[in-house]
């Protein structure tokens, strides 16, 4: 419901119609499926034009939070399917109501770091981590939808492969002014692994468990067409991508990835876009 359009409501469907879970489970992952939350297809809020969904997310955000909290309580890692980034905020308070202290590890094209007065389309899509820190200007019903508020400090979050072009002065000015660790694109592009692991080494000791939230749009949609976001000739390869994806989740500390901004409406009519991005996922999560 934070999204630009409809379309990403379909992603958890259309991944497990390509097989992520058969593909997960022959990679030798042990998979206990959770099943789906409630479908929520985007339309125009016009009641509320610069926060959009505002309540609706909220609810979304309490109901991820209370399945992730479940897993988080059998000692699983929580493989979390949007949906717009908001869904983020669900993931983090989900793990934060467990009593576990949480570093964040955003792999984005964007930081996200907006608040509805920054901006005018009034999308909460590329807002959620303002909310999740607490930035001035961020929405109560989302800032204080988690166990406390803020839920994370600055320091707790590592922005990894983000695009001051593709980023509002607003955001580029958060940025500095909270101290956000942010390793830019092309570093990324340089050596995935080792931008990876410069990220993880950013998340303090005191962070029992490090979260990866994965926009599909940080890859080039010329090279995987299925992010929501059409950015062409920008971020990273398919193949980087997952380089760098494959070094978050094989920390001893990971617990939870996200997966969001995925349109599967994108891709290859006949699927085979999807079914590419399940297979190279399964692969990244065998070690797990």
């Amino acid at each position: 419901m934070g999204a630009f359009a409809p379309g990403q409501e379909k992603a958890p469907g259309a991944l497990r119609k390509a097989g992520l879970v058969e593909q997960l489970a022959r990679a030798g992952v042990d998979v206990d499926d959770h099943g789906d939350l409630a479908v929520r297809r985007w339309v125009p809020d016009r009641a509320h034009h610069t926060a959009q969904h505002a309540l609706v997310i909220g609810e979304v955000v309490r109901e991820t939070s209370t399945a992730v909290e479940r897993m988080m309580a059998n000692g699983q890692a929580a493989l979390v399917l949007g949906g717009d980034c908001t869904i983020e905020l669900g993931t983090v308070s989900g793990v934060l109501s467990t009593g576990q202290a949480v570093g964040l590890i955003y792999l984005d094209l964007h930081p996200d770091l907006n608040v509805p007065t920054a901006v005018p389309d009034g999308a909460l899509d590329w807002m959620g981590l303002a909310h999740l820190i607490g930035i001035e200007g961020a929405l109560v019903e989302l800032a204080q939808a988690g166990p406390f508020a803020p839920m994370l400090d600055p320091d707790r979050v590592v922005l990894l492969g983000y695009d001051p072009s593709q980023s509002t002065a607003f955001e580029r000015a958060a940025i500095e002014q909270y101290g956000i660790t942010a390793i830019p694109v092309e570093n990324v592009a340089a050596s995935p692994e080792a931008a990876a692991t410069a990220a993880l080494a950013a998340i303090p000791d005191t962070a029992d468990s490090v979260l990866v939230h994965f926009d599909v749009d940080i890859v080039d949609f010329t090279d995987l067409p299925l992010s929501e976001e059409r950015v062409r000739n920008r971020g990273l390869t398919f193949e980087q991508a997952m380089r760098a994806l494959g070094t978050l989740v094989a920390d001893e500390r990971f617990a939870g990835l996200t997966i969001t901004e995925l349109n599967p409406d994108h891709g290859a009519e006949d699927g085979s876009t999807l079914k590419s991005f399940v297979q190279e996922l399964a692969a990244v999560m065998a070690p797990r």
